[in-house]
Parts: C-alpha cells; structure tokens; sequence
C-alpha cells in the first residue's frame, strides 16, 4: 500500500490504528493527522456530539489527506461565511 499524504510504501501489518485504513496511510502521517484533529476540535470549539461538527473535522480530515481542497481554520462550523 501506499501512503495519500506522503506517497511512501508501507504493509497493512505495520498498522496500529485500523482507522487509518480509511484513508490509506503510514503511521507517520496518520500520527500527523491525529494531532492535527485535535488542533481542529479546539480551534474551532467543535463538539463531536453535533453532526454539522463532525462533517467540519471529515472536511478537514479530507484536505489533510489531499482528498479536498480546505481553506484556512473557520471559527463556526455552522455558518461557513463566519470567519
């Protein structure tokens, strides 16, 4: 398998959360990708109990990983024209 983030080589059996599976990565970047979640959830007071919330971090989860273009941090999930 391949990493999405940083294209390196890596086996299924070198992975320690099968999370990461969803997006094909190596420990690394999805090391990476967990520490940049929780800078998103408390950046932007996200509380993973409301559904707007949780699609914002699958936003930023996607853009982590090259999937989808994501602009810079936004303070309020539910309104996207609020800075």
């Amino acid at each position: 398998m391949n990493c999405l983030k940083c294209g390196k080589s890596f086996e299924e059996k070198e992975i320690e959360d099968p999370s990461s599976l969803k997006y094909p990565s190596c420990k690394d970047c999805w090391k990476e990708w967990t520490t940049y979640g929780v800078m998103v959830i408390n950046e932007m007071h996200l509380d993973m109990s409301l559904p707007e919330h949780r699609k914002a971090l699958k936003k930023y989860e996607r853009g982590f990983f090259g999937l989808d273009k994501v602009e810079e941090l936004k303070k309020n999930p539910e309104d996207p024209e609020t800075p």
